[in-house]
């Protein structure tokens, strides 16, 4: 079976009066590529949710996002606590008022409540040290709920992906069997070419049939594509056994190969049919580099 980079899992749930909601998402990467959403008061738990996460999904673009909020309280869309800068505002208004200061400028007074310590939000939560460390397996079990989910999500992608390279690949070996046919007649042709560019020239039918010979094997042997449609066809079967490992990195090494052996069929052929065939045969390889380069 193969995984999918791609992939995208949450989970959420209420513990005590906290609603705790976690989503993991992931995209392709070459490398491990993590990035973790936590609140301040989770940031010493990161390295053992980066080692979790890396454990699990082990490559592509991870995101965690990671959020908690009193089940009480309303979401609000706003970083700034209108009630907390009312309140600062009226209290500077009032010693202003109280030490004898004749000409209050408000807006200077408002852009000060502003500037001033806590007004804004860094988290819509603040946990103490030991209500959080009370809830970190509660918490941790949630994370581990929605990576599980991303990894299932990745294997779906992956099972579609899967078919997707058998289909492609069974395009390309039957574009080498209309190869091979072609290949029957091909040389017989390069052999009636030549002898009627001969007869073209002006020479006779009794010209020297055993120096033809030797250019017609010669040209023959610059031609002859039989080891590259033996390799191709290798290349072809052991991508299929490869697919059964999943393993994404041998697969687009074994995509190049396939690719290799393409074109030499194509520039070695010096045949229009065999082109045509090799065009077609390359749009199939391209799709399967595509894929490839998502899948884990």
């Amino acid at each position: 079976m193969i995984y999918s980079m791609t992939g995208f899992g949450k989970a959420q749930k209420e513990i005590q009066d906290l609603q705790i909601k976690v989503e993991v998402k992931s995209l392709n990467s070459k490398f491990t590529d993590l990035f973790c959403r936590l609140p301040k008061s989770l940031s010493a738990r990161e390295i053992e949710v980066r080692n979790y996460l890396t454990q699990q999904l082990e490559r592509g673009k991870i995101e965690l996002s990671l959020s908690m909020q009193r089940a009480n309280e309303s979401v609000s869309t706003s970083l700034l606590p209108e009630k907390h800068i009312e309140e600062l505002f009226s209290e500077l208004k009032r010693v202003a008022k109280q030490v004898g200061v004749e000409s209050v400028n408000e807006t200077a007074l408002y852009l000060h409540a502003l500037s001033m310590p806590n007004t804004i939000q860094a988290e819509q939560t603040q946990e103490t040290e030991e209500e959080v460390e009370a809830l970190w397996q509660s918490i941790f079990e949630i994370i581990q709920e929605a990576t599980q989910e991303c990894k299932s999500f990745r294997l779906r992608e992956g099972n579609v992906v899967e078919e997707k390279f058998k289909e492609y690949i069974a395009a390309i070996k039957l574009g080498l069997d209309a190869v091979k046919e072609q290949d029957l007649i091909r040389m017989p042709n390069i052999r009636e070419r030549m002898k009627k560019s001969l007869l073209d020239l002006g020479l006779n039918e009794d010209f020297d049939q055993n120096r033809f010979e030797q250019e017609v094997v010669y040209y023959i042997e610059k031609f002859d594509i039989s080891e590259e449609k033996v390799r191709l066809a290798t290349h072809l079967e052991y991508f299929l056994e490869v697919l059964k490992e999943g393993n994404g990195k041998k697969l687009n090494f074994m995509a190049q190969e396939i690719g290799r052996e393409i074109n030499t069929i194509g520039s070695k052929a010096n045949d229009s049919h065999i082109q045509r065939i090799v065009v077609n045969m390359k749009d199939e390889l391209e799709k399967i580099k595509e894929q490839t380069a998502n899948v884990l």
